[in-house]
């Protein structure tokens, strides 16, 4: 089975924020399982993390080449691990990779956020003697939960987030093996070397994208967001609408354009829309030096960014699109759900607000 992401970008933190990556030099099971129950715990919304084993980290950065482990204890580990994971309440089984980085063997462990949380855990697993605990993810530490956080994790329980929970509605022929393909092209999975001799239903379990015993599995919301002709078959209203002023809202003088599809392929044509009909570059030739100062009217970085949180953090339960308005001196993105009551207005203010948790884990 193949890692769904391209581990190079794992590794150096392009593809994953680096909270959600933990490195570990060499197999130590008390930390690594600590690690693996706050993860699922996914206390954040933030979809579970990963831990790569056999790699040496300086201040959250991959030390290379990498140690690795040998062949003979990875064997080892995985045995161990499947009575490990028993020890966890309840049962929690992350997906296991080997892969080969610097001519060398790592374990990476995938652990997606559960639906079956809160769980517990050892404190030291490998004790005769266990004291279990609760464990959730600071930042880019694992840590016991205090009471408080233990009576909201337990809270959680039954809030899966929308966009893991299993859609009824639809089947595993919704899913559109087109759109899987661009996507792991775009992420350089390994998946990709084994796609055309893999079954449809086997790829979507090895990405996360079913729920449900064998007999009764259905896709999740999050595989229909991204992979399905038609997302808005499933989620009305999930397009972007773009109206255009050439003076103001006042004026009867504008255009209208509407961009539909997967959720990514949403923001692809958005994003090339404002880089081709919007952004405007000026170019400021000074005496003093060969090299012209060029500027644009917005920072492309700045609106990719606004872009893709506008629509992946969106309440898709609402049914109203997503609506920006572009005005002749500012860009409006207008998302329903509006922000986590946790988010309070003296820290907007202050320009440092912090949701507790994302709506979309995925």
């Amino acid at each position: 089975m193949s890692l769904p992401i391209d581990l190079e970008s794992l590794i150096n933190h392009t593809s994953v924020e680096s909270d959600r990556v933990e490195f570990k030099e060499g197999w130590n099971p008390n930390a690594i399982y600590r690690s693996i129950c706050a993860f699922a715990n996914d206390f954040d919304n933030l979809g579970g993390g990963y831990i790569i084993v056999g790699i040496e980290e300086r201040d959250g950065i991959a030390q290379r080449p990498v140690k690795g482990l040998p062949l003979e204890q990875l064997d080892k580990i995985q045995r161990e691990m499947i009575g490990f994971n028993q020890l966890i309440r309840p049962e929690y089984y992350p997906r296991l990779f080997i892969e080969d980085v610097d001519q060398k063997k790592l374990l990476v462990i995938w652990i997606p956020g559960s639906s079956n949380r809160p769980h517990q855990v050892p404190e030291v697993i490998t004790d005769k003697q266990k004291t279990f605990h609760y464990y959730i993810r600071k930042y880019a530490n694992s840590v016991k939960a205090s009471l408080p956080e233990q009576q909201e994790l337990i809270s959680l329980a039954n809030q899966i987030p929308f966009d893991d929970r299993p859609n009824t509605q639809a089947s595993l022929d919704d899913i559109s093996l087109f759109w899987i393909r661009e996507y792991l092209q775009q992420t350089n999975s390994r998946l990709l070397d084994n796609l055309e001799q893999t079954a449809k239903r086997d790829l979507l379990q090895q990405m996360a994208l079913l729920s449900g015993p064998i007999e009764q599995e259905f896709p999740r919301n999050v595989s229909l967001m991204l992979f399905s002709e038609r997302p808005d078959r499933f989620f009305p209203y999930t397009y972007i609408e773009v109206v255009r002023y050439t003076q103001g809202p006042a004026d009867r003088d504008f255009t209208e354009t509407r961009f539909t599809g997967p959720v990514h392929h949403q923001i692809r044509q958005l994003t090339d829309y404002m880089v081709s009909q919007v952004l405007l570059e000026k170019v400021i030739k000074l005496e003093s030096q060969a090299e012209s100062i060029r500027v644009f009217n917005y920072p492309l970085i700045a609106l990719q960014e606004a872009i893709a949180n506008c629509i992946f953090h969106r309440d898709y339960q609402v049914r109203e699109p997503i609506k920006v308005f572009i005005h002749p001196d500012k860009i409006i993105l207008f998302n329903s759900g509006g922000p986590d009551r946790s988010v309070k207005l003296d820290d907007l203010r202050l320009g440092h607000p912090r949701p507790k948790r994302y709506r979309n884990r995925r």
